[in-house]
């Protein structure tokens, strides 16, 4: 079974698209623990409505590819729009940050919320 965190952010509606993006997950992958979530100022594209962020750890046997593919489809079920800018609002973020205990996403050195999420979860 592979270890993982999944950094998750919404600043679209994401008082109804984390806690659905959580159920689909949990059809394919087992749930361990889920950090705490905090409230983070946009980056990049400033002028559009804060963010919520945290992380999920889990455990699947799906490989890395087909994960990544899985977080994709849930981002499209939620209606996340691929064609507004990178750092533009979403109804949903779906990363892979850590995949058995090796950091794979550089975003963990530079973001704060993200460190603090994934450490939170990152006890061992």
């Amino acid at each position: 079974m592979n270890d993982c965190i999944i950094g998750i952010g919404s600043n679209i509606n994401p008082e109804n698209n984390i806690p659905e993006s959580l159920a689909l997950l949990k059809q394919q992958v087992e749930i361990i623990a889920i950090s705490s979530w905090v409230k983070t100022a946009p980056i990049g594209i400033t002028d559009q409505d804060d963010f919520i962020n945290g992380a999920v750890r889990i455990r699947t046997a799906l490989s890395r590819d087909s994960l990544f593919n899985y977080l994709k489809k849930i981002e499209d079920k939620l209606g996340r729009d691929r064609t507004l800018p990178k750092f533009g609002p979403r109804t949903i973020d779906l990363d892979i940050v850590v995949w058995n205990k090796i950091i794979i996403d550089n975003d963990y050195y530079t973001r704060d919320f993200m460190k603090n999420a994934v450490n939170e979860l990152w006890q061992d």
